[in-house]
């Protein structure tokens, strides 16, 4: 079976070189780039299964390399590894496309494990690739979302949370459950849940602040109802 593809992007030899080392025993084959501008230049050329990626680099930094993976409309799955351990520098890097943010110094057993999830998750499963529920059809292969009103692309992460909900109709996710499923890592961090929420109403509701098919349960988490509610005019 041929082997997943990541691209490994930092600045810092002894950094690449140890998550080369832990990706290349977990079976999973490696690019490395010492800089943002190195990186684009792979993906021009080449194409990656996933991309481990610094921010703070000379020469093309990684927001730039995000900002180009949108340009070019490449749903490329993204994990930031970055020393900024900032809030909003995690809100800002999810906003642009990325799929996890690992802070350094890190664990790269840790980080293994959620290259490997997400790549899982990139992978369509072998069975029945559309899900419909409601006026909502969702192509787990193209990763698209069928609405009335058109085709819209989904990221990796907003995908599998999308799943979830789609084949599971009207119960109760807790924040805890959802990030569980969706990240495989038993820490918790609510956050992530509500920002991909956030994103993920953006791409079907109507109206994402009077969301129609992923209701808020005040104090417990998510229940996604299917539109069952939306307006018939």
């Amino acid at each position: 079976m041929e082997q997943p593809h990541v691209l490994i992007v930092d600045n810092e030899p002894e950094i690449v070189q140890l998550v080369k080392l832990h990706l290349r025993n977990g079976e999973i084959h490696t690019s490395e780039a010492a800089s943002g501008r190195e990186a684009i230049s792979i993906l021009e050329h080449y194409t990656v299964d996933l991309i481990v990626l610094d921010l703070m680099m000379e020469n093309v930094n990684g927001w730039e390399v995000l900002h180009y993976l949108q340009s070019r409309q490449l749903n490329t799955p993204v994990i930031i590894l970055s020393a900024r351990h900032l809030e909003e520098d995690k809100i800002k890097t999810l906003g642009l496309g990325a799929d996890d943010y690992v802070t350094k110094p890190f664990s790269p057993g840790e980080l293994t494990a959620r290259v490997k999830a997400l790549l899982r998750r990139y992978k369509p499963a072998m069975y029945g690739n559309k899900i419909s529920c409601g006026s909502l059809i969702y192509d787990r292969a193209a990763q698209q979302i069928e609405k009335p009103t058109g085709t819209i692309s989904l990221s990796p992460i907003e995908g599998m949370m999308l799943e979830l909900f789609m084949r599971q109709p009207g119960r109760i996710f807790t924040k805890q459950e959802i990030f569980k499923y969706v990240w495989k890592l038993d820490q918790f961090d609510s956050n992530s849940v509500n920002v991909y929420i956030n994103f993920l109403r953006k791409k079907i509701e109507t109206d994402p602040a009077n969301p129609r098919y992923i209701e808020t349960i005040r104090g417990v988490g998510y229940r996604f109802v299917g539109g069952q509610h939306e307006s018939q005019n």
